[in-house]
């Protein structure tokens, strides 16, 4: 995927995050989606970015359920 300026995108992960696991994404605002969901969302600069946030998710064993740019 490549991503030619900065697009605001949405990650929803499947369960609360503690504010430990919040820590790791300091470039994303969070809020509750839905009922033991949480949202993430922010600018995403490039795939390069785009890449360092889904390893992040990965990395932590967290559950990425859907994944979404919003619209400008």
């Amino acid at each position: 995927m490549i991503v030619s300026s900065p697009s605001r995108y949405e990650f929803i992960l499947d369960g609360e995050l503690s504010d430990r696991a919040l820590a790791a994404f300091p470039e994303l605002s969070a809020g509750r989606h839905q009922a033991l969901t949480t949202s993430l969302f922010g600018p995403v600069t490039d795939s390069t970015a785009m890449r360092a946030i889904l390893a992040r998710i990965d990395d932590l064993g967290l559950t990425l359920l859907e994944m979404r740019r919003l619209p400008d």
